[in-house]
């Protein structure tokens, strides 16, 4: 299958950031990556063959324009949190909005515009009897994303994604910064993390295959950690490595509680539900994929390091209050 132009919504944030640039590093693909807020992805303007455009894909009649002119549809979209702390069933408006309307809402309107190959970003753990609503909205969003044996559909379950500009290991790095020990609640849990520029790359190769019909690809990378592990890690790779305090579950399901309210909201207990089940692969990566997986160790040092430029440049704005 020649592509031509791709479509990626969801492409400003840290996944999608990699993926347009590296399908913005060639001339092969066309890339256009909507946005509600221009100003949030005018990072993405550093290649002559990406284009992004100013558009509300909550508009049926927006996405069909814009679904029309695609050879290939991406939907990276997701989010951790919602309104519904905890409890909602099965999974709060929140994130039906984000993972189980849009791609429902996706897939007809790739059906009603002849587009028939979608790739769709799920999660690793996705099960609607998760005990997290997240979990279960992943795995309806899934449903809806395979519903149509009229398209070319693969489904992307990554475990943890790290990398520059990561909200994981760099969340860990900075409270080793800013606190004399960590609490942490879920310390063993289990993750796989994966490297984001391989997750961009899984992306880019499915869209090449002959055939991806109904493929779910789970991602992770070479190796597992507990949460321990990671964020001691985190610590040790940032050069303020504090002393981890492994809080038990009620504890830890009320440090979660009162995280909520704070700006940010660093952890909810629906994350706290989440890690009751690890988050590793059943299996390797799909051969067909033909990744190299990236371990952690090698690169994480380098952009956690006092020493790295951004990592200075965040430093100063935190101290900054900025």
């Amino acid at each position: 299958m020649a592509v031509r132009k791709i479509l990626v919504i969801g492409g400003s944030g840290f996944i999608g950031t990699r993926l347009v640039q590296l399908l913005g590093s060639g001339t092969a693909y066309r890339v256009v990556v909507p946005t509600r807020r221009y100003e949030r992805a005018k990072h993405l303007l550093v290649s002559p063959v990406v284009s992004v455009v100013q558009a509300d894909i909550g508009d049926d009649a927006v996405l069909d324009q814009l679904v029309a002119e695609a050879d290939v549809v991406v939907n990276l979209v997701g989010i951790l949190h919602s309104r519904a702390a905890r409890g909602g069933q099965p999974y709060g408006p929140d994130f039906e909005r984000q993972h189980v309307l849009l791609p429902r809402r996706i897939v007809a309107a790739c059906l009603r515009n002849g587009r028939p190959r979608y790739l769709h970003m799920s999660a690793l753990g996705a099960d609607e009897r998760g005990p997290s609503m997240y979990q279960r909205s992943k795995a309806a969003g899934e449903r809806e994303a395979l519903a149509s044996p009229d398209l070319e559909v693969a489904v992307f379950r990554p475990s943890v994604v790290f990398g520059e500009g990561d909200n994981f290991l760099n969340l860990f790095a900075g409270l080793h910064r800013s606190f004399p020990f960590i609490p942490l609640g879920s310390a063993d849990a289990r993750f796989q993390p994966i490297y984001v520029g391989d997750v961009a790359q899984a992306f880019e190769r499915a869209m090449s295959l002959p055939h991806i019909g109904g493929n779910v690809y789970e991602l992770g990378g070479p190796k597992q950690y507990t949460l321990r592990e990671l964020v001691h890690l985190a610590g040790w790779y940032s050069g303020r490595a504090r002393p981890v305090m492994v809080l038990p579950p009620a504890l830890s399901m009320l440090q979660a509680r009162m995280l909520e309210h704070l700006p940010g909201k660093l952890m909810s207990r629906d994350n706290v539900a989440s890690m009751q089940v690890d988050n590793v692969m059943a299996a390797p990566v799909a051969s067909e994929l033909g990744l190299t997986l990236t371990a952690l160790e090698e690169v994480a040092p380098s952009y956690l390091s006092p020493r790295n430029p951004q990592r200075q440049f965040d430093i100063f704005r935190s101290n900054a209050r900025r």
